[in-house]
């Protein structure tokens, strides 16, 4: 699993546009990087919209936040557009990144054979490393977003 102080994999994933995007466009940004299980569901659409309705707040401090999930462009586009998610939304539909970040939830939902994203959070300065990191096995707990909030507040000043 990568660890507070290691740099992130540069992973290229799909945007909801099905554009590439390689994670080294992160350089130079502090960056709330937010893996979730999957798309329209309940608690993944709370922590999404909760990021959403922050974004100024993030904005104001030179950050931004990217989702990531298992989920194709396509589901990821319309949970984007239902939910005005105003950030990108990124697919691992080829499980590279949770593999890369060792956070891969086997079994999810309990079905057999399905892997997705552990809720996860790792918070990525302007040099791409990772300066915070909270992980969770369980997937309906939420990140305490006030620590995500001070920390990338932390970097920015």
């Amino acid at each position: 699993m990568i660890d507070v102080g290691h740099g992130i994999p540069d992973i290229e994933l799909l945007d909801t546009d099905m554009k590439p995007v390689r994670l080294s466009r992160l350089r130079g940004k502090i960056t709330v990087i937010a893996f979730f299980p999957g798309a329209f569901t309940g608690v993944c659409t709370k922590e999404m919209c909760t990021f959403r309705d922050n974004m100024a707040k993030l904005n104001a401090l030179n950050a931004e936040v990217v989702g990531i999930s298992v989920d194709g462009p396509f589901a990821n586009k319309a949970f984007k557009e239902q939910n005005r998610i105003n950030f990108r939304l990124l697919s691992d539909y080829s499980r590279t990144a949770v593999k890369e970040f060792g956070i891969e939830l086997k079994d999810f939902a309990g079905m057999k054979g399905y892997t997705a994203s552990k809720r996860a959070i790792f918070i990525v300065g302007k040099d791409m490393k990772v300066q915070y990191r909270w992980v969770s096995d369980d997937p309906t707990v939420e990140p305490d977003y006030s620590i995500i909030m001070e920390e990338a507040n932390r970097l920015t000043n």
